[in-house]
């Protein structure tokens, strides 16, 4: 690995850290509740950083957290820049992080999938009995 990309994956946790410990003590926002920063992404110039949220609740939640996020967006990159020792702080983007939403779609249509091979045919799940020949096709 690189010296300065290093330095950019350090940066990346840093200010992931930053920011979850911002949401949980500073912000008061009431649109910024449950809130989790799943990760930052620093460009190679650190000018800008692609915040990655996932937020519990409805598409309404979500969008208004989306909101508190960008109306409290100048204080944070004013800590972090602070924090950081940095002469100017990344622009803050946040991005909704839908891998989980995704995720659960996943899970439900293979739970979906696999409900009738369990509540169907018994003789289904069962492999068919041959008498040792594999060519056997009775």
């Amino acid at each position: 690995m690189k010296r300065s990309s290093h330095r950019i994956e350090r940066v990346n946790g840093t200010i992931k850290e930053i920011l979850s410990e911002l949401l949980l003590t500073q912000i008061k926002d009431p649109r910024v509740g449950m809130v989790t920063i799943t990760s930052v992404r620093v460009s190679s110039d650190l000018s800008t950083a692609k915040v990655y949220y996932t937020v519990m609740g409805d598409e309404e939640r979500r969008v208004d957290t989306e909101r508190g996020l960008k109306s409290a967006k100048n204080f944070m990159r004013k800590v972090v820049a602070d924090e950081l020792k940095l002469r100017s702080a990344p622009e803050l983007r946040f991005k909704y992080d839908d891998s989980l939403d995704r995720a659960m779609v996943i899970e439900e249509t293979l739970k979906s999938e696999s409900l009738p091979a369990k509540n169907g045919n018994s003789e289904q799940a069962k492999p068919r009995e041959t008498n040792g020949d594999p060519d056997d096709k009775s």
